[in-house]
């Protein structure tokens, strides 16, 4: 494999998403693409390699102008340069050596040793871990603006507060070289990625974190520029109502139901604290999502497409952007390993087909720990990867036979029933009712007759703009304040009434399901009061009676389900008139 082809394939994946790498490899007609049905199916890594084999540079220069890259990445290889949405034929390996040489000249030794900072911290740097690695009393400040200037190091994340650089991937290789950090034999390995390590996954995600923040950094700027008014005042009547009745118009009235919950916990990513009249409750609104059923029952659709978009099935996403990490693909030990990069921060790792992560053994313990937010310690054979917090949360599916009553998993591990405890589940049966509805939503998206567009657009935009100002982000913090979650009496009451009703249905003593079950009502409520943020001026925001009812209706079907069925929850839902 020649160096070109290797950066040809940086490039690729630098300048274009998933889904517009399957579209190209799709039309290129490259064999690699023709067996996946769905962007989601393939490998972005082995995309990108499979079309900047098949290229040369008139064709590369052509999917540039007719596929609409990433206008905002910048890429400065040996080969080829990208900057400003242009692609050119050239390099930037000499223009970056004249301008190291330029700036050693004015700094002296201290560019050098600034540049040695990012090289061994392998990652964004501020001026604050810049100075750490610095001899005391330097000022960096004027070396990395040159140096941005020049185009050695380039924006990887910027607000209010913190401004941070990077050293590009692919001009690494020559700035060691500039460094004396390596011979020339040594960066011809590290361009072709043949005779060394692999770069660390962390690492490699972090970057991926960067590119996931800027894409949010993008939408707000674009939101409060230009729709910011119009959404505030759909908020003043929004609500989970409003959200269930908008599916129900798409989906029909059994499968809105699973869209529902999962773009409710996209509001609840902001992880909001719960509060009571008397104080803290110790609890925020953050929860891992499970649709778990029969194959074929809509599950993929509503965990990843609603959320992500499915541009061939012409449906826009819902999901915030820049807070979905799609892990489709990975095993769960590389998971366990990028995971680190994600400590700290909350994020929503969408994991279709999650059965495959127990085909390898000893997997429910660190998943178990990350649903708990706990502490990740995982010995390998040949390292150790932690100790460190998980703070993120997860949108998964997985395959179950459903019976006539109740349900059989088929993920072998005994242990697993741990992993379910800790999501909120909702069991797919492939009933008449539910067929009919796939097949109906399949056709009218076909032929034309949902349009989703506008109104998927308020409900991001709504979306992203609550998330915004429940995290503080310092484009909007100054204009929409933080409100924490007030948990109601009436709340409390009507959660002990369900708790109640449900232990009189169960004819046992023993009980199959354990008191996580109210920990996700109160959650998802919580969360799902958040659609109503902009309904009041109070430094709070009260449980919606409606958000209640669906997270009661979810509580008692719950317990029904992990009971195998041992009673009806149309009874009980009847009994205390939640239906």
């Amino acid at each position: 494999m020649t160096d070109k082809i290797v950066e040809r394939k940086l490039l690729l994946k630098r300048a274009f998403s998933q889904t517009k790498l399957f579209e190209i490899g799709k039309a290129l007609n490259i064999s690699y693409f023709r067996s996946f049905q769905s962007e989601w199916d393939i490998n972005s890594d082995k995309a990108a390699l499979e079309i900047s084999t098949t290229v040369d540079n008139k064709r590369l220069k052509e999917i540039f102008v007719k596929y609409g890259p990433r206008e905002w990445q910048v890429f400065n290889g040996q080969y080829y340069t990208f900057k400003d949405g242009e692609l050119r034929l050239e390099g930037s390996w000499k223009t970056i050596q004249t301008a190291i040489s330029q700036i050693k000249k004015k700094y002296g030794e201290r560019c050098s040793d600034v540049l040695r900072c990012f090289i061994e911290l392998d990652e964004g740097c501020g001026v604050e871990e810049i100075k750490q690695n610095l001899p005391e009393g330097t000022n960096p400040i004027p070396i990395l603006s040159d140096l941005e200037e020049l185009g050695v190091i380039v924006p990887s994340y910027k607000s209010k507060h913190l401004l941070e650089w990077v050293i590009l991937e692919e001009t690494s290789p020559i700035i060691r070289l500039e460094l004396g950090l390596a011979s020339k034999e040594l960066e011809r390995k590290m361009v072709t990625g043949v005779g060394i390590p692999k770069a660390e996954p962390e690492g490699e995600e972090r970057r991926v974190i960067e590119g996931m923040d800027r894409e949010l950094d993008n939408y707000l700027n674009d939101l409060l520029k230009y729709r910011v008014d119009r959404i505030a005042l759909f908020g003043k009547s929004f609500s989970v109502a409003s959200l269930a009745d908008y599916l129900k118009d798409l989906f029909g009235p059994i499968l809105y139901f699973d869209s529902l919950l999962s773009i409710t916990q996209q509001y609840g990513l902001a992880d909001v604290e719960i509060i009571h009249s008397g104080g803290r409750t110790g609890m925020q609104t953050g929860w891992n999502l499970s649709l778990f059923g029969e194959p074929g029952t809509g599950k993929s659709f509503s965990v990843r497409d609603i959320i992500l978009g499915k541009t061939d099935a012409k449906v826009p996403p819902h999901g915030i952007p820049g807070r979905n990490r799609y892990a489709g693909g990975i095993t769960p030990a590389r998971f366990i390993r990028i995971g680190q990069a994600y400590s700290g921060r909350v994020f929503n790792f969408i994991i279709p087909e999650f059965n495959d992560w127990f085909k390898y053994k000893g997997m429910v313990e660190p998943l178990k720990l990350a649903m708990e937010r706990g502490e990740i310690k995982y010995e390998m054979h040949r390292e150790v990867i932690g100790p460190y917090h998980f703070t993120s949360f997860f949108s998964v599916n997985y395959n179950v036979a459903a019976l006539g009553r109740g349900y059989e998993v088929t993920i072998q591990d005994p242990n697993f029933s741990a992993i379910e405890d800790r999501m909120l589940c909702r069991l797919h049966r492939l009933t008449k009712q539910r067929f009919v509805e796939i097949a109906d939503s399949q056709m009218r998206l076909a032929f034309g007759e949902i349009d989703i567009e506008e109104g998927a657009q308020d409900i991001r935009d709504h979306l992203s703009l609550v998330y915004a100002a429940e995290t503080e982000h310092p484009l909007v913090q100054d204009r929409f304040p933080p409100k924490p979650i007030m948990l109601t009496p009436k709340a409390q009451e009507m959660l002990m009434k369900v708790r109640e009703a449900i232990l009189n249905e169960i004819p046992r003593e023993v009980v199959r399901f354990s008191a996580r079950l109210e920990d996700r009502a109160i959650r998802f409520a919580s969360a799902a009061s958040l659609l109503t943020y902009f309904q009041s001026n109070l430094d709070y925001i009260p449980i919606d009676e409606e958000a209640l009812r669906y997270a009661l209706q979810l509580y008692i079907e719950e317990a029904s389900v992990r009971s195998q069925d041992e009673f009806r929850p149309e009874a009980v839902l009847e009994k205390l008139s939640i239906a």
